[in-house]
């Protein structure tokens, strides 16, 4: 491990610097060739399944009031005509085109979703000098590397003169770096149903066990619990108590269960459920806690990508109709610099 220009102190259990101190990618670099192959080679129907809701869902204000759904509308031509079925004979008399154009405005984590490192920061003494200062994966500081309009632990002043935005670990990285891999299915709602569970370490081991699946360093892991088609069948009308109430979560504060994220060796946790992990979480016994304990291990620490709300449900199925967990998974975001999340289309081919 190099010297870090931003840190002199990592958190424990943390791959900070493992892969150099300007890394941005996290546990994507273990996506690797070999990796992609394995993928390929899981592929014996040539069948695809789409892994994403309509980006129009939850629908209405969803599950944060700040968080909308997608605002669609044609681009304009000079004069105001929008460009929705424009002949073009109106601007040529020989023409035989019909246009159409438009745009949209977007919240980026609305829907089926990807969280990039610049999602989930925490407040930790990088220096070692007794002060916590706002920072994220492998060091990066909020207010210069991910900058927005407030005053920063451990900054005397703010920065008016940083654009706002992820000027590091935004999801661009993500993108250039195609997120294919070999996926494997976790069947929580199998093995759970709709109770609700808390899932922790010993729930989990039973799963893996029972349904003879194999994580491995590099593996991209889907969890299906039955949240997104539960969602789907609500029509833009989210039952938000329904949905939380009888859907599966991980146990963020089940210590265990967070030493296995890091001995796997995961790329991406990928759930169909609203945030991966139990919102809110079980409450915390020492003096001060992450809210979001295993986004804070996952993303802040490890370099391990989170995605929520993806759809599993028909490929879960199909896989244990086949006896099957593993299929080669596609999963680009948006290669939109600056960007702290993305919308996801993500393809498994079986």
């Amino acid at each position: 491990m190099d010297a870090n220009p931003r840190w002199t102190r990592r958190p424990e259990g943390s791959t900070w610097g493992d892969w150099g101190p300007d890394d941005q990618l996290g546990r994507l670099n273990l996506l690797t060739p070999q990796k992609v192959l394995q993928g390929i080679a899981e592929v014996k129907e040539g069948r695809a399944f789409c892994l994403s809701l309509p980006l129009d869902y939850p629908g209405g204000e969803g599950f944060s009031p700040s968080r909308l759904p997608p605002e669609l509308m044609p681009t304009q031509r000079v004069g105001g005509r929008a460009n929705m079925a424009v002949p073009l004979r109106c601007y040529d008399p020989t023409a035989l085109d019909v246009i159409c154009d438009d745009r949209v405005l977007l919240t980026l984590q609305y829907s089926t979703q990807w969280d990039t490192l610049a999602h989930v920061g925490q407040m930790f003494d990088v220096d070692g000098d007794g002060k916590l200062e706002d920072v994220f994966y492998n060091g990066y500081r909020a207010g210069t590397d991910i900058a927005g309009p407030v005053l920063y632990t451990g900054m005397a002043e703010s920065r008016n003169d940083v654009p706002q935005g992820a000027h590091k670990l935004g999801v661009e990285n993500m993108a250039v770096s195609c997120v294919q891999g070999r996926g494997v299915m976790i069947d929580l709602e199998a093995h759970f149903g709709r109770s609700g569970l808390s899932v922790g370490y010993d729930d989990l081991m039973m799963v893996l066990e029972k349904d003879k699946v194999e994580v491995e360093q590099g593996d991209l892991v889907c969890i299906r619990t039955g949240f997104a088609k539960m969602l789907l069948g609500m029509n833009k009308k989210p039952d938000r108590d329904k949905l939380f109430g009888t859907n599966c979560t991980l146990d963020g504060r089940d210590r265990q269960l967070l030493n296995w994220i890091t001995d796997s060796g995961a790329v991406a946790l990928l759930a169909d459920n609203f945030g991966v992990e139990s919102t809110p979480a079980k409450p915390c016994m020492d003096d001060y806690c992450a809210q979001l304990p295993l986004h804070a291990h996952c993303l802040f620490k490890l370099g391990c990508y989170l995605g929520e709300m993806w759809y599993l449900s028909d490929l879960a199925d199909w896989l244990r109709a086949a006896g099957r967990n593993r299929f080669l998974l596609t999963a680009p975001p948006l290669r939109l610099p600056g960007a702290v999340g993305s919308p996801a289309t993500p393809v498994a081919t079986v």
